[in-house]
């Protein structure tokens, strides 16, 4: 069973993400900023970091580069969701996001990408995200 950290500021998709990953066989944790996410990350250390683009204190561009920044942290799998991205869209590349996905997302395709991270474990990332071996680009 994998720990999959949801950082969400919209506590009704929080509510949802973490109703489809709990029934995927998932832990989940949630946080409502990305300074509170980062801080979860550090304590808990989840198995793949699940992303909102925009929050408060720290959006998930920021939250990305921070724990790309850790070297503690740096090969932890990322996947932004944002509603705020439009396909080709590198700022999450550049900052280190293994895959992005548009809301809404289809669940199964969620599902799907959260999985294959959880089965790739760890990796190495580069400052661009080019070498990131999971890297998925923004898609509807």
């Amino acid at each position: 069973m994998a720990v999959v950290l949801v950082a969400e500021d919209d506590q009704d998709i929080a509510a949802i993400l973490t109703r489809l990953l709990t029934r995927a066989g998932h832990t989940v944790l949630h946080t409502p900023d990305g300074m509170a996410a980062f801080e979860r990350v550090l304590a808990d250390r989840p198995d793949v970091v699940l992303t909102d683009l925009g929050m408060p204190r720290m959006d998930g561009l920021e939250l990305t580069r921070a724990i790309r920044r850790h070297p503690d942290l740096a090969d932890t799998p990322v996947v932004m969701l944002s509603g705020h991205l439009h396909p080709g869209d590198s700022q999450p590349v550049t900052a280190g996001v293994c895959a992005v996905l548009l809301k809404p997302c289809p669940n199964d395709k969620l599902r799907s990408v959260v999985q294959d991270l959880v089965d790739r474990g760890p990796h190495a990332h580069s400052d661009n995200g080019a070498a990131c071996p999971a890297h998925r680009p923004v898609s509807a």
